[in-house]
């Protein structure tokens, strides 16, 4: 049997190079395929690999002064899922640009955002009522297929947009609220909840790993709706069999989940495609055009 694993670890590493050595070797010799970021901030991965490899890996990391006690959530799935290991050094786990304004202690992120479990939110959301605000801290494509109910989805393509985004002023009305920040796994918003107090926001959550173990905790009966996308060729997964298809086929309107990649490769734009327009797996018609216009120039 296989697995998927996804963990990280804010700590500071000294010698981010030499890490990466020791993950290469490791993942090599026990068949695992997946992608590891290290940087002095810490420590951030998704493996597949056999459950006895899997297991091995984490005993590994155990036995480490650095990265021992990391919470790994665990999904279906298998090494095949990954192309191949890539193990690189950047200057972030994840690309916020806050490499300057991010600071890490051996506690994890300083001044970030309360860590709520599951049902420590259902609870806030018991005593404050409408005031919570779920703020989703993923790209906007991720939210088209799933996301808290209400929640706010901001207009970002990627993370780097996070920080002039949270300095907009139709954000200051939300100062003073209980905000509750999710992502995937819980990665992001140990970045972004930072950036956000260091911003005025004055009361600021995190839910405890992520979407993840929200959805491992309450499935499709809590405040989640929809599914959740994954960066391997998996792409989407449910939570279970209740789960609704909320995103909107680029070409019909009709409700789905499935993702494709424009098939203009100049264009390559990830989209929403439902079953009933599978044959057409293009972002728009001006890409449709572009390419039977290549396949069949005009004379």
């Amino acid at each position: 049997m296989e697995k998927i694993i996804l963990y990280y670890k804010f700590v500071p590493v000294t010698d981010p190079e030499m890490t990466k050595l020791w993950q290469l070797e490791l993942c090599t010799r026990l068949g695992l395929k997946g992608r590891i970021i290290i940087s002095k901030h810490g420590i951030n991965g998704t493996l597949g690999g056999s459950l006895d490899s899997l297991r091995a890996y984490k005993s590994a990391m155990n036995k480490t002064a650095v990265f021992k006690g990391i919470t790994y959530k665990w999904s279906d799935g298998a090494a095949d899922h990954f192309p191949r290991l890539s193990v690189k050094v950047r200057d972030e786990i994840v690309a916020f640009d806050a490499a300057d304004e991010l600071v890490v202690d051996e506690n994890g992120v300083v001044n970030g955002g309360k860590h709520l479990k599951p049902e420590e939110v259902h609870k806030l959301l018991k005593e404050r009522g409408d005031d919570v605000v779920f703020f989703d801290g993923r790209n906007k494509f991720e939210a088209e297929i799933g996301k808290f109910k209400n929640a706010i989805v901001p207009n970002i393509e990627t993370s780097r947009d996070f920080i002039k985004e949270l300095e907009k002023p139709e954000y200051e009305a939300l100062k003073d609220k209980p905000i509750v920040t999710y992502c995937t796994g819980g990665i992001r918003c140990e970045i972004l909840s930072a950036l956000m107090k260091n911003r005025g926001f004055n009361e600021v959550y995190q839910i405890d790993g992520g979407i993840v173990k929200y959805g491992e905790k309450y499935a499709d009966q809590g405040e989640w709706e929809g599914k959740l996308y994954v960066f391997d060729d998996r792409m989407t997964v449910a939570f279970s069999e209740d789960a609704k298809d909320i995103g909107d086929c680029v070409h019909c309107q009709n409700k789905t989940s499935n993702y494709v990649n424009c098939a203009n490769k100049q264009c390559n734009k990830l989209v929403l495609v439902c079953e009933d327009c599978a044959d057409t797996e293009f972002c728009s018609k001006v890409c449709l055009d572009t390419v039977a216009s290549l396949v069949s120039p005009a004379r």
